[in-house]
């Protein structure tokens, strides 16, 4: 049950932490839980606090060992003949939304990025969240609120620069009228 409420606010924050690999990062965390669950004290964050806490440092764990040994790139030819996991496009239209939206969190700077997924996707009080990032909570909800402005801001200008394409909403023409 805690696996159920817990697991898919994580992933998000974890995706973007971290990108792809989200889904390995948020198995070691919750193994590190299972191995874990006896030393966990409810001190006021709750289980939701303390399973975002391990799966942070599992992140920047990753993140160091990537600066350290960078990724080689693979060969599109490769993947050529993996099967596609995705069957319907229900799947596709509900990842690809999600993904686009962490994807949006994770171009923020890491401190908002990480305030936005903590507050908003995992659902995290400030008290929680900075406890989690290691800040005040004042530093927490500053970081989230400067991160919502920005992207905020960066939605109204992709609208902006949508309505303005010809054809999309405006032709840029008058619209004819009716003769009577």
């Amino acid at each position: 049950m805690l696996y159920r409420e817990v697991q898919p606010g994580l992933l998000r924050y974890l995706r973007g932490m971290v990108g792809e690999d989200a889904e390995d990062l948020a198995s070691e965390t919750w193994l590190q839980i299972a191995r874990d669950i006896r030393s966990f004290r409810d001190e006021g964050a709750g289980f939701r606090g303390w399973a975002v806490t391990i799966a942070r440092y599992r992140a920047l764990d990753y993140l160091r060992h990537l600066q350290r040994r960078p990724v080689t790139g693979l060969s599109v030819d490769v993947l050529v003949d993996l099967p596609d996991g995705l069957d319907t496009a229900e799947q596709v239209v509900q990842v690809a939304s999600t993904k686009a939206t962490v994807a949006l969190i994770a171009t923020l700077p890491r401190d908002q990025a990480e305030a936005v997924l903590l507050r908003v996707v995992v659902g995290l009080d400030a008290q929680t969240a900075a406890r989690v990032m290691g800040k005040r909570p004042g530093a927490v909800r500053t970081a989230a609120w400067r991160g919502l402005r920005t992207l905020a801001t960066r939605l109204e200008q992709a609208r902006a620069r949508h309505a303005a394409e010809p054809g999309v909403t405006d032709t840029g023409h008058p619209t004819p009228r009716k003769a009577r």
